[in-house]
């Protein structure tokens, strides 16, 4: 097979966006170039890489295999610059990194107190909810991913950071603000307004609620924190969240943490990658800054 480096890229970049004309901006070429170049891929493989469906592109399973291969390729290559960078006492280079949603809460202060330690760095941060990040750490499409609750049924070099407590909140003009250690099983006639199945701040619930044999009486299950914020703000029950997603700790748009008995949760953040990774020195820099700046904020 005849195919350039610069032609895989343009394959992975089609791959990853789904469309030739947003993979040819993204290589700074023209669509008929793009056409082009990825016809002569085609062509030099010999079997069909991809296919219009409407106007959506597919990959087939060549062309996923294509694709994985044109990844690592281009990760390894991106490692060997910033090597290169490294011994020339240069930093320079693009990290990517995904959060789960909770992390947008600390890990922006993180990532810019990097980005000013290394201003020449471009910065991918991915912010979804769990199975967005997964998905994309099972796909190897990151260098680091930032989570509570990492899959296990995947090796991976893992590493705890900072403790990540949940907490029941409820409306700050609720009875349960006032009160000290109520116990769980008083919640039993509350309506709970919950994070969705899935999430790293739901499953510990579940797994809390299961343990103390207790079954909340769930209202809503929303996607985002602050849907939960407002919601318990609302009226509309008491919630489970993440001590990080309230900037005001006790207090927050109408709503207090309430003191529950063997609450707040133990959980944590981690930092992980696929235990098969080789980090780049970039990725290897960010890991050791998170690890020191949360070490200096103890």
């Amino acid at each position: 097979m005849n195919i350039t480096f610069r032609q895989l890229r343009l394959f992975l970049a089609l791959a990853d966006t789904g469309s030739v004309s947003a993979a040819a901006k993204a290589m700074h070429v023209t669509q008929p170039t793009a056409s082009m170049q990825l016809k002569e891929v085609t062509q030099s493989v010999g079997l069909p890489l991809y296919e219009f469906i409407g106007k959506k592109i597919y990959l087939t399973d060549v062309g996923k295999e294509l694709a994985a291969t044109a990844r690592s390729v281009a990760q390894s290559w991106d490692s060997f610059e910033q090597s290169v960078d490294g011994m020339k006492g240069l930093s320079r280079g693009k990290l990517r990194v995904a959060v789960v949603s909770t992390a947008k809460y600390f890990m922006p202060r993180l990532i810019g107190s990097f980005c000013a330690k290394y201003p020449a760095i471009d910065v991918s941060l991915e912010i979804l909810n769990r199975d967005g990040v997964v998905h994309r750490l099972r796909e190897n499409l990151d260098d680091l991913y930032i989570m509570s609750m990492p899959p296990a049924d995947i090796e991976l070099g893992d590493e705890v950071f900072l403790p990540n407590p949940i907490v029941v909140i409820a409306a700050t003009t609720d009875s349960l603000a006032k009160r000290r250690q109520v116990p769980l099983h008083e919640l039993a006639n509350r309506r709970f307004i919950l994070r969705e199945k899935g999430s790293g701040t739901r499953m510990a619930g579940d797994l809390h609620f299961r343990k103390m044999k207790f079954r909340p009486d769930i209202r809503l299950e929303l996607g985002s924190n602050e849907a939960v914020k407002e919601s318990v703000a609302g009226g509309l029950g008491v919630g489970l969240l993440s001590r990080h997603a309230l900037h005001g700790l006790q207090k927050e748009h109408g709503v207090s943490v309430i003191d529950i008995e063997d609450f707040p949760l133990t959980s944590a953040w981690h930092i992980v990658h696929p235990a098969s990774k080789k980090l780049s020195p970039l990725a290897l820099a960010f890991k050791q800054h998170v690890l020191l700046e949360i070490s200096r904020r103890k």
